[in-house]
């Protein structure tokens, strides 16, 4: 199957052919039939890639701490040999699908093969053909909900966990700060919930864009007057910056426009140095969002599929993602408007150019589209083809190509020299493949 990686080390951006993964307990295989290039999230990680070793030192200093610790605790050799070769190991870009469920794990029974279904998750929801995607990161789709717009699912419960957090009311006033594809979706989750809604956007398209959505929208410069106006003088009850940018201005205009002991939300990357004054004077209170809601980050949430009791955790990340499907077929969440852009999964480098600004051109919604066959997906595991070895050493076969076989004991085999490998098995054909450039050429 084709699948788009990025490269850590050198900053490539590659389409490759990698084997379909195997299904496994508690996932589902899906062939994907759309997803949706996230220009923010997205953007950062190519950015971050085509950064020199010492530009992302700079980029992430907490990784850089991780390796110092390590290097006190294993020594330096084995660190920089372990750093360099996860730098070397493919990242799976994407994290926003939709498409049909090919297969399913023996426990899974609230899916079914050829159901369709969002997919949402970092490192399931891929730019692939296929995805195997654990089932808290699954919703349904109705048949009133297009592929396309189902690939909007993720995103848009990222705009809706950031929304839930402001613990909007009806008949309250919310600003959005940032007009981007997050902000242009959340004005219509906020005025779904039934709030009067302003966004606010430097660039005239956008705001445009949100005009035709029946969102009103101003520029930052203009935000002040028009936000008191919108309020009549008392502030906007919660605010939504969902900017992208490492300035700190949206925080700051944030609390100009609020109210007393308003609520801000900083859904997007933006700067976090808070004018003191402003923020004791109103008494503000500040949260950042992360992702998409309870469950993002949470090992046993996501990838062993165990769900939190409704009673205690309402809004999961699996139900935001249920109810953007949901507020889609109702028709209070417009999706079809914001996408500007489809490229076949064979061009998703043009994609790239574009979110990076290689191509000088403007854009919002970018989608992946993949070919439509009826062959069933491969349900196996994904092997690294054998080869050759002359005679003498030891022949050895793998099983499982995980982080730790990968970075220390695959380098360790090669190193010695008188082991042969002549296969590698594992679950997911990204890392078989990628393992296999571990394997001495006879």
């Amino acid at each position: 199957m084709k699948q788009l990686l990025q490269n850590m080390r050198n900053g490539k951006t590659t389409i490759e052919e990698v084997p379909v993964p195997s299904v496994r307990r508690g996932f589902a295989l899906v062939k994907t039939a759309v997803s949706l290039v996230s220009a923010g999230t997205e953007r950062m990680v190519v950015d971050l890639a085509s950064k020199s070793l010492l530009g992302k030192a700079k980029a992430r200093p907490d990784l850089v701490r991780q390796v110092v610790e390590r290097a006190r605790r294993e020594g330096v050799m084995s660190t920089t040999r372990a750093a360099l070769n996860r730098l070397d190991q493919p990242i799976a870009l994407g994290y926003s699908s939709a498409g049909t469920i090919t297969a399913l794990g023996a426990d899974i029974r609230e899916f079914r093969v050829g159901q369709r279904v969002a997919c949402g998750g970092a490192g399931y929801a891929v730019h692939a053909e296929y995805a195997l995607v654990p089932r808290n990161l699954l919703a349904a789709l109705p048949s009133a909900v297009d592929f396309e717009s189902g690939a909007f699912a993720t995103v848009a419960a990222v705009a809706m966990h950031g929304l839930r957090l402001a613990r909007p009311q009806v008949g309250e006033q919310v600003a959005v700060i940032g007009l981007g594809l997050v902000g242009l979706i959340a004005v219509q989750l906020a005025a779904a919930a039934g709030c009067t809604v302003l966004g606010v956007e430097p660039n005239s398209q956008r705001r445009l864009l949100a005009g035709k959505l029946g969102i009103r929208a101003v520029s930052p410069q203009r935000a002040a007057a028009a936000g008191a106006a919108f309020t009549q003088s008392r502030g906007f009850d919660s605010v939504l910056i969902c900017a992208d940018t490492p300035s700190s201005d949206p925080v700051a205009l944030a609390a100009a426009i609020a109210r007393d002991r308003a609520r801000i939300v900083a859904v997007g990357a933006v700067g976090l140095e808070l004018p003191r004054k402003a923020y004791y004077d109103k008494e503000l209170s500040l949260i950042n969002a992360r992702s998409y809601g309870p469950g993002r980050y949470d090992e046993n949430y996501e990838a062993r599929g165990s769900d939190y009791p409704i009673g205690y955790v309402r809004w999961t990340e699996g139900r935001n993602l249920e109810s953007a499907v949901e507020l889609m077929e109702s028709g209070r969440l417009q999706v079809q408007p914001l996408i500007s852009h489809r490229f076949p999964i064979e061009r998703a480098k043009s994609a790239y150019d574009l979110i990076s600004g290689k191509k000088k051109s403007s854009y919002m919604g970018i989608l992946l589209t993949y070919p439509v066959t009826k062959e069933p997906a491969a349900r196996r595991v994904s092997v690294a083809s054998p080869r050759t070895v002359p005679s003498g050493g030891i022949r050895l076969g793998v099983i499982g190509a995980g982080n730790f076989a990968d970075a220390v004991m695959l380098p360790a085999i090669k190193s010695a020299g008188h082991i042969q490998l002549v296969g590698i098995a594992a679950s997911g054909g990204l890392h078989a493949q990628h393992a296999e450039a571990a394997m001495p050429t006879s």
